[in-house]
């Protein structure tokens, strides 16, 4: 049976914080069926929770949004509300949905566009290896040479881009697919070979082709585009080795020192005159400090107190 922090189900109802949800628990204004409970206690599907005796309602989580957007050059992947050129004034959607990544003004091709945060970090992260399609025209003709050196890597920015997949498709055009995200990443491999790209579309992101969508427009994800992609990203870390993640908050435990046996060594007078040789001063003993559940709770309500915490686990 799936539990759930106390604090973090109060929070995702939208009613506070979880920090301020803990500062409710230990005033004693929050009862889990009917009774109260301490820091650290767990709720399950079906238990009701109430704040100062109102019943807490869970939050419907909205349905995901995914687009695919055939960008145009000249708008920009940014929701700056000073770019006026930023690709949710462009869209227009009625809710409220950010890129996934960028993609140059001066590129067009396919982007993705949500408000499932947690998808998007899975995405862009580079280790984790997801592909990005290309079609590329440059400004003279291709060589096998340049083929070669863009698919084995090109030095960009103080480092070399990792190997990946060219293949040439005409005088001055080719394709390529990448698993890295670096700034104007094939721009700065062309150039650094002395080509200037004239023209940069994207085809493809992982298993999501643009196809016949024109420049321009833009549609929703299939059910099965949306079934494959999370398939895809199931085992995709949310952030790269070293990278910042979101501080999460330590569960709260009572520390209660366990009784010390006494042994032949410890006893007084022994311990006594084993210090007095040694000229070292006795180390005074630790006596056990009990800590009672619910004491500071005097009164009336005192008795109400009940530990959630070890609810579900065998004696």
């Amino acid at each position: 049976m799936e539990l759930t922090n106390l604090n973090k189900y109060i929070s995702s109802s939208g009613f506070c914080s979880r920090r301020e949800a803990d500062k409710l628990i230990e005033m004693a204004r929050v009862t889990v069926n009917g009774e109260l409970v301490l820091l650290g206690a767990r709720v399950k599907p079906g238990d009701v929770v109430e704040v100062d005796g109102e019943p807490i309602r869970k939050k419907t989580k909205e349905r995901p949004i995914y687009i695919a957007f055939n960008k145009p050059v000249g708008v920009t992947s940014t929701t700056d509300v000073k770019d006026k050129t930023n690709i949710i004034y462009f869209i227009g959607h009625p809710k409220r949905i950010f890129p996934v990544g960028r993609l140059d003004k001066d590129s067009d091709g396919l982007i993705f566009l949500t408000n499932d945060g947690d998808i998007v970090n899975k995405i862009l992260r580079a280790s984790n290896h997801h592909e990005k399609e290309y079609i590329v025209s440059v400004d003279r003709s291709i060589t096998p040479e340049f083929v070669r050196q863009m698919s084995a890597g090109v030095p960009v920015d103080g480092k070399v881009t990792k190997p990946c997949f060219v293949r040439q498709e005409g005088g001055r055009r080719f394709r390529i697919i990448l698993t890295q995200g670096l700034n104007r990443q094939i721009r700065k491999m062309c150039d650094h070979l002395g080509y200037t790209v004239v023209a940069l579309t994207r085809v493809r992101i992982m298993n999501i082709e643009l196809g016949g969508l024109p420049v321009g427009k833009w549609r929703y994800f299939t059910l099965p585009e949306i079934d494959k992609l999370n398939q895809m990203v199931a085992e995709s870390s949310k952030t790269d080795a070293g990278g910042v993640e979101e501080a999460k908050p330590e569960r709260i435990k009572q520390y209660i020192p366990r009784k010390k046996k006494t042994t032949e060594e410890e006893r007084p007078g022994k311990d006594q005159a084993s210090n007095d040789k040694s000229g070292k001063a006795a180390r005074p003993r630790v006596e056990r400090v009990e800590k009672v559940i619910g004491e500071k709770r005097k009164g009336a309500r005192a008795g109400k107190f009940k530990d959630f915490r070890t609810k579900g686990k065998r004696g």
